[in-house]
């Protein structure tokens, strides 16, 4: 049985009864977030209703692929896939609603933070990032908005509309991750891999300890021009790496030294460790080089002092099954992705017995 809350901006949420209580927390382009509360188990979930899911091939697409990569994950940073469900029959299905973890804040939220909770936060990131790799799944669209923290200082990542398979022979999409948080590559359109979520991880803890957005470019072009006059113009090798006519370009530009890591992160005021900080900066500056051949990988971040001392195997190296890459390459038309959508929902219900 299901009811239907309307909230003031018109948006109709129609769910189970047993989801009382509900909130409007956020609404964007892929879709809109309520808080509810769960009455089956007394548990407060986190209700997403995909937007535009079947407005054309590419959303259904994307939400075939969320739906997908949700149903694989199992690790506590990473949010977890309570319930999924549609309150309509296949002749008359739209609406998608995935029900999950509830997160009581966001990155974005959560203000200065001294070297112990900082330094926790990302190695709880980092352990995310790496069991989505095991999956074979870069996430892409790493930002503060996109990690939720909870009150005990819990980290789990959010949202998968973005996330792509890893795959080493093909370029992807360079308009996919918030611009701020793109990597080199990403903005020069050279391919990319696993690596480019740590670019995004630096970018995000650089935030955190400055309080301002580290590379804030109104377009791509100027998304470069940030990166380059903070950590300086990259080395002739990686520009020989580049297009010819994206050569010439970064060749063209004005030669900016890079700024040293003291001058842009300086000591915490609510957390006056000298060391601490000298070691976040060279974690950070091992995380936010140009070059991606250079820039440390996910395992090389975890054995980093700065977040080792976390470091717990079981939640290290424990690994996903393996996302079904062949999903990129699919061509179906919007009914059979319908099809496809409506069958993966089924399915979850028959495994959970809802």
């Amino acid at each position: 049985m299901y009811h239907s809350i309307t909230f003031n901006n018109g948006l109709v949420f129609h769910v189970p009864v047993k989801y009382q209580n509900l909130s409007l927390v956020g609404s964007g382009s892929q879709g809109s977030v309520c808080a509810a509360f769960d009455t089956s188990n007394g548990e407060r979930v986190a209700i997403k209703k995909l937007s535009r899911a079947f407005q054309n091939t590419v959303f259904a697409r994307r939400a075939y692929r969320e739906l997908t990569i949700m149903k694989l994950m199992n690790h506590k940073n990473v949010v977890k896939l309570l319930d999924v469900f549609t309150p309509q029959t296949y002749e008359n299905f739209q609406d998608i609603y995935l029900v999950m973890d509830f997160v009581e804040a966001t990155l974005d939220s959560c203000g200065e933070l001294n070297h112990k909770r900082l330094s926790f936060l990302l190695y709880q990131l980092l352990c995310g990032v790496k069991y989505l790799h095991s999956a074979g799944i870069i996430h892409r669209d790493l930002k503060p908005s996109n990690v939720g923290v909870n009150s005990n200082c819990t980290l789990k990542i959010l949202d998968f509309g973005l996330s792509r398979a890893i795959c080493h022979s093909w370029k992807m999409s360079p308009y996919v991750v918030t611009r701020y948080y793109r990597a080199p590559e990403i903005i020069l359109g050279i391919g990319y891999k696993e690596n480019v979520d740590i670019w995004s991880i630096g970018c995000i803890f650089g935030e955190i300890i400055t309080g301002n957005v580290m590379f804030r470019g109104n377009d791509q072009i100027d998304q470069w021009n940030k990166i380059i006059e903070l950590l300086g113009t990259p080395s002739k090798d990686f520009i020989d790496t580049l297009r010819p006519d994206i050569q010439r370009y970064v060749q063209h530009l004005q030669y900016f030294p890079p700024t040293p890591f003291e001058n842009i992160f300086h000591v915490l005021e609510s957390d006056q460790n000298p060391e601490a900080m000298m070691d976040l900066r060279d974690l950070l500056s091992k995380m936010l080089i140009i070059d991606p051949r250079q820039r440390m990988s996910v395992d090389q971040a975890l054995h980093h002092p700065y977040v080792f001392i976390w470091y717990e195997a079981e939640e290290v190296l424990v690994t996903s099954p393996k996302y079904d890459r062949s999903i990129e390459s699919l061509e179906y038309t919007l009914e059979q992705w319908k099809e496809l959508i409506f069958a993966e929902i089924a399915d979850f219900g028959t495994r959970n017995g809802s």
